[in-house]
């Protein structure tokens, strides 16, 4: 790079009581550049650009901008030096409108008084900037998870940022709305925007990257061109060579007995006559774009929503409308997409949130086993490789995919036998992701089926036995996994129905 770096950290340290997150890392980055930050949950990414964002304050070391030291010791601070940061977990005020969300803090006014009008307007430039189609005045939690990132990203693209730090901002997208994003990200490159990418899907690394600062453990380990072949990536992050990315095995020797069978689902316009069976030892996958369904499908499964018709069948017997207690009792475990407001209390420990589905099944005369459920809690953190500080350090701490760890350990220590997964590994870096793909294997080989959503298709293929294709609410295809491709599955996806059959 001839040009001088507009952000450069120099010496940065962090540590949280005894943990040091971050050691001595210095970096830099210039105008018209994408920076890649890659490593494991855990290595130290959020915490270094939580820095920059003026949520955390460097212990050593300091932060320069265009040269001289800056003072970012707030995050209207780091505002006003022209930093703006799309954070991993969405910041989305689910009451206020689209509009209010994209201009959050900076509602236009006159005289004191809201100019809706000016608000408006600028709210639909900022969406349509980016490809959302909806209506500014939609209040923001009747959005997907995507469309609510689609949000942020206007949100962040209205400050004219010189700096803009983008966490994870794929992660809820699909192909189309990835692909939008980086076409945004491109003009903001040619008008000279600096920017720091975190993605833990590498093959977006050579797309849209020109660097790749890579961090493990709370150090700098390399900088490298963004063209170095993904296993080096890989061992660069992790400290290893991982062979096999989708490490998917079919161990299970016993009979292929039907564990969850679903008849003629239906819920409102989203579910629209669903039927599927899992069988014990696969796993079943469910590909579709944003709005197919599928989500929906799950819930319903699960008992977190109820269903207008249909049923839910177990080897046990039906499973009734709306029971999420009933479900979890007979073996029914959901991992959610939105871990934290829908699958973890930010606020209670490791062991409260990985022993909450067995507090009922475990306790002796209507009193917690305590004493049981740490110990248990220890051995199932310890099987899934959860590093935390210890199993009292409260989740809302831990990195995302140590916290999506939690989630499965909660459904391992009930002995769920039909686990449903929703975008199991969103957020999760490469190594987390091959222990959760082991931890799936562990379900089938010990008997049970897993019903798997995802939007990565690559997933959906590399650890599927089947694959089941959604669009509009309705299951419009099956693929054994020998015959699935990515075209094949699309095909499927994007193709408008017969209206007769609706």
């Amino acid at each position: 790079m001839n040009l001088a770096p507009v952000l450069r950290l120099e010496g940065v340290s962090k540590s949280f009581g005894p943990v040091n997150v971050l050691r001595q890392v210095t970096l830099d980055v210039h105008p018209g550049e994408v920076l890649v930050l890659l490593g494991e949950n855990g290595a130290g990414k959020s915490t270094l650009i939580k820095m920059i964002a003026g949520i955390h304050h460097p212990d050593a070391g300091r932060i320069l901008l265009n040269g001289e030291p800056a003072d970012l010791s707030s995050v209207h601070m780091a505002e006003s030096a022209g930093i703006a940061t799309i954070h991993q977990e969405l910041n989305i005020v689910g009451s206020l409108s689209v509009a209010e969300n994209v201009l959050l803090g900076r509602l236009p006014n006159r005289c004191g008084v809201l100019d809706r009008k000016r608000m408006r307007r600028a709210a639909c430039e900022a969406v349509a900037r980016i490809g959302l189609d909806v209506d500014v005045d939609t209040p923001a939690d009747s959005l997907g998870v995507a469309q609510q990132q689609l949000v942020e990203i206007a949100r962040a693209l209205t400050l004219d940022a010189r700096i803009l730090i983008l966490d994870e901002p794929t992660a809820a997208l699909t192909g189309s709305e990835i692909d939008d994003l980086f076409t945004i990200m491109d003009e903001l490159r040619r008008r000279g925007t600096a920017m720091i990418f975190i993605s833990h899907h590498l093959e977006e690394v050579a797309r849209i990257g020109d660097r790749v600062a890579v961090l493990r453990d709370g150090d700098l380990i390399d900088i490298v061109p963004a063209s170095t072949p993904e296993d080096e990536l890989v061992r660069l992050m992790v400290g290893r060579a991982i062979e096999d990315h989708y490490p998917r095995r079919r161990e299970y020797e016993g009979a292929p007995d039907l564990l969850l069978e679903v008849n003629g689902l239906c819920r409102g316009a989203r579910v629209r006559g669903v039927s599927l069976e899992v069988r014990a030892g696969e796993v079943v996958g469910v590909a579709g774009l944003v709005g197919a369904g599928r989500t929906e499908l799950l819930r319903c499964i699960a008992g977190a929503d109820r269903y207008d018709a249909g049923t839910v069948t177990l080897r046990d017997g039906p499973v009734g409308k709306g029971n999420v207690g009933q479900a979890v009792m007979r073996g029914i475990g959901l991992v959610p997409e939105d871990r934290k407001n829908q699958g973890l209390v930010l606020g209670a420990s490791v062991v409260e949130n990985v022993g909450y589905a067995t507090l009922r099944s475990t306790s002796r005369a209507g009193l917690v086993d305590r004493k049981g459920q740490r110990a248990r809690a220890s051995e199932v953190t310890k099987r899934l490789s959860v590093r935390m500080r210890d199993i009292d350090q409260p989740v809302r701490d831990l990195s995302g995919g140590n916290q999506q760890k939690c989630v499965f350990g909660r459904w391992a220590l009930a002995g769920s036998r039909v686990l449903l997964l929703d975008e199991p590994t969103r957020g999760v870096d490469v190594g987390a992701r091959v222990e959760i793909y082991e931890f799936i294997n562990e379900i089938t080989r010990a008997g049970g089926g897993v019903l798997m959503v995802s939007s990565d298709l690559p997933e959906v293929l590399g650890m599927s036995d089947r694959v089941l294709v959604m669009n509009n609410g309705r299951i419009v295809g099956e693929l054994a996994a020998e015959e699935a491709t990515q075209d094949s599955v699309m095909s499927l996806a994007v193709r408008d129905l017969d209206v007769s059959t609706l």
